[in-house]
């Protein structure tokens, strides 16, 4: 007897946006929290190999809240590639230049390190106040 195991594809998987306010939030456990979603976990249809498509917005990234010293301690670092050209920065520095940068580069960092990571970080939309332009698709 042979049965059939059902394989859910991207026509089968209704996209869904979700619309996240960060005022207050920890930026670790809300980057935890997106990632989920955007991995596609929070779905029935759930498939490490597919992409979900789950949009998520999240406002009020200036708000974002770390705990114990690490607004002070905390250094991302990056190479440019050149002689000399490692670069270091606060978290505090880096929340003046770009509000939405270290949430972007948390959630990424815990995505999968697989060929869907490009696509599924697409799927982020990372807006440092109130407004945005995805209010067409809260739904009612």
């Amino acid at each position: 007897m042979k049965g059939n195991t059902y394989a859910p594809n991207q026509d089968n998987i209704k996209k869904e946006w979700h619309f996240i306010d960060a005022t207050d939030q920890t930026l670790g456990r809300l980057a935890s929290k997106v990632a989920h979603i955007i991995i596609g976990k929070n779905k029935v249809e759930y498939s490490p190999n597919s992409l979900v498509n789950d949009s998520v917005v999240v406002t009020n990234t200036s708000k974002i809240v770390v705990t114990g010293k690490k607004d002070t301690d905390k250094i991302y670092i990056k190479h440019t590639g050149f002689p000399k050209g490692l670069r270091e920065i606060t978290y505090s520095k880096m929340k003046e230049k770009d509000p939405t940068k270290a949430l972007r580069l948390a959630v990424y960092g815990m995505l999968p390190h697989n060929k869907l990571r490009a696509k599924r970080i697409k799927c982020l939309h990372i807006y440092s106040g109130e407004d945005h332009p995805h209010k067409a698709q809260i739904a009612k």
